[in-house]
């Protein structure tokens, strides 16, 4: 694809940098392989003609899949309100991550059940363009995905072992109101991927309620029908505290997976490029990679 090398090492022997060992060199191995300081020490302890040959790691481009939540709910919120507009921090993490992928001379696929149909749209991680995603977004790509769509993500990426091999990072863009069961996780994880959720979720509305006692809200669903509503403030309380129980829930799921998620609680480019950074930082620390 136009890349000698990938910047991720690679559990296999091959060209690379790391070191993964040495052993005796066997009559067809290459010969530039072989360490002549290790052969000579060895030959003059034993006098004899003795050759070493030094092991690397190979150098792999890493595989980077984008896995979208397109809910009809992930069109929150809309232009003119302070909050969380989840379709332009999808947009933006996408960007982000398209450009540490390239950084890293990886490739880069994408994945969403948009389209509400049983085939999704996937573009395999075989390039570092998704120059037919976007086309696909200018053009107005709808969202119209079941609630279950991000299981179902898993249960195709699963199907394309090929195009998924071990060790692919798999970026799932959601807000996680709708989770995926819990084996949904275990199974990714026995497939050796790197699952790394990015929850959009926003921090007024969604992980707590605001106290709006007194007050008539106009709320609309999905659709642009709205109503006004009054809650007491004995309903407002209790549907913060459903809200606040609900993202522990989330995050103790991720904990007991071992996965370590994104959070993005807003739509400025510049904090969601600080949440991934911060995430990132995290990693390093626990000896992760990316």
């Amino acid at each position: 694809m136009g890349l000698a090398f990938g910047a991720m090492r690679s559990a296999r022997r091959g060209a690379g940098s790391d070191v993964a060992g040495s052993r005796r060199y066997v009559p067809g191995d290459d010969v530039k392989a072989i360490d002549w300081g290790a052969s000579a020490r060895l030959s003059s302890a034993r006098n004899s003609d003795e050759f070493i040959l030094r092991e690397r790691f190979a150098e792999e481009a890493p595989r980077v899949v984008v896995v979208c939540d397109r809910r009809p709910e992930m069109q929150l919120f809309p232009e003119g309100f302070p909050w969380l507009r989840k379709v332009e921090a999808q947009r933006l993490a996408i960007e982000l991550i398209r450009a540490s992928a390239i950084e890293a001379h990886g490739f880069l696929g994408y994945l969403d059940f948009g389209e509400s149909g049983d085939e999704p749209f996937w573009l395999p991680p075989q390039s570092q363009s998704l120059w037919e995603y976007q086309d696909r977004e200018v053009e107005g790509a709808p969202f119209r995905a079941p609630a279950s769509n991000v299981e179902y993500a898993f249960d195709f990426l699963m199907a394309h072992p090929r195009s998924v091999p071990a060790g692919t990072f798999v970026f799932v863009l959601s807000d996680f109101l709708v989770p995926p069961p819990a084996e949904t996780w275990l199974r990714a994880l026995e497939q050796r991927w790197d699952v790394i959720p990015v929850v959009l979720q926003d921090p007024l509305w969604e992980r707590s309620f605001p106290d709006l006692d007194g007050f008539v809200l106009e709320v609309a669903d999905v659709s642009g029908r709205s109503q006004g509503v009054r809650l007491r403030r004995g309903e407002a309380v209790a549907r913060r505290r459903e809200h606040e129980a609900r993202w522990e829930k989330l995050v103790d799921d991720f904990a007991r997976a071992s996965l370590e998620p994104v959070v993005i609680d807003s739509s400025e480019e510049s904090e969601i490029l600080r949440a991934f950074l911060d995430w990132a930082e995290t990693r390093q620390e626990s000896g992760g990679s990316w």
